[in-house]
């Protein structure tokens, strides 16, 4: 099946249980919500579990389906939700975090951190093995809900306004939390990159 067959979806056959259709969303979307899952589980056995219990819903849910959002920005709500749910049942003592409550702060509030020079290393470093294990480290440290929107919004790509819809809040709670989440990483991730630079300038 090529990308362009299964660009478009057709709606009403879906919520009719057309099997053909509903392989086709599946085929289409297995990938996003598979990384969404694993993404705020860390898990690939707990996103296999939330991959399959999110279009199980969907299917169930289809006939009722208003179309009021996208049909992928409805599934990531899905998964999302399955995944908070998870979280919630394995970790109850770290289900909810003080950064829930502060969505309405201003901007301007969130302390400046110092920020080491790790912009400029080459491209195959950010690839790396060791990088990519920091980096999910680092949102790992992030509470649930900081996490859902980072990777919603800038590992899947979602606009705001989709982001959003995914997740049931205001598109100013996706901007804040969104700020919050980049700040607590960059935090982290320039301690790893401070240090590594400084290897490099000694080595060099």
């Amino acid at each position: 099946m090529t990308e362009q067959e299964i660009d478009s979806l057709n709606l009403s056959a879906l919520k009719q249980g057309n099997h053909s259709e509903l392989a086709r969303m599946v085929t289409r979307y297995s990938d996003s919500i598979y990384r969404v899952a694993l993404g705020m589980l860390n898990n690939p056995s707990d996103a296999e579990d939330i991959l399959q219990e999110t279009f199980i819903k969907a299917i169930r849910a289809l006939p009722t389906f208003e179309g009021r959002s996208s049909l992928s920005t409805w599934l990531y709500r899905i998964a999302v939700n399955e995944s908070l749910m998870l979280i919630r049942k394995q970790k109850p003592e770290v289900a909810v975090s003080d950064d829930e409550f502060n969505d309405s702060n201003d901007i301007d509030s969130f302390p400046s951190f110092q920020i080491q020079d790790w912009c400029c290393l080459p491209e195959k470093d950010f690839m790396s093995t060791e990088t990519k294990s920091i980096l999910d480290q680092s949102i790992q440290k992030l509470s649930a809900n900081l996490r859902s929107v980072f990777i919603l919004r800038d590992i899947e790509g979602l606009s705001i306004q989709e982001t959003a819809e995914a997740l049931g809040i205001t598109e100013t709670n996706v901007k804040t939390r969104l700020l919050r989440a980049r700040l607590k990483l960059r935090e982290e991730l320039s301690d790893y990159f401070g240090e590594y630079l400084n290897k490099e300038n000694q080595n060099g």
